[in-house]
């Protein structure tokens, strides 16, 4: 199951809440405190959140699968496939689907 964008907001909006509480209020040159921008905290981050990370663990896991030996039982389970069809109507994302998407995005795979 891949990451849905309602989860991409709620892991988002949740990591954003915690840098708050980490990182703390601004204080401005009029003495006035407030709270960091969304941009501040990309950039003490580094723009390194929450997805980032869990794409790029997802592309390590698939790596780290291509690089089994044929008899392991995670590479059988991988390259198994169903005896039946998929359901009519749109297809369910597939967690290798989302791993050609990533790869798409980094240029990484033209297939």
């Amino acid at each position: 199951m891949g990451l849905k964008e309602s989860i991409i907001q709620r892991l988002s909006v949740f990591e954003r809440k915690i840098l708050r509480k980490i990182f703390g209020p601004t204080k401005e040159d009029n003495g006035v405190w407030r709270i960091k921008t969304n941009k501040e905290l990309d950039e003490l981050i580094k723009h390194r959140n929450v997805i980032s990370y869990v794409k790029s663990q997802r592309l390590n896991w698939f790596g780290h699968i291509n690089r089994m030996l044929e008899t392991g039982i995670v590479k059988k389970i991988y390259e198994r496939k169903p005896f039946t069809s998929r359901p009519v109507g749109r297809p369910k994302s597939r967690w290798e689907d989302d791993v050609r998407n990533d790869l798409k995005k980094t240029n990484l795979y033209n297939g």
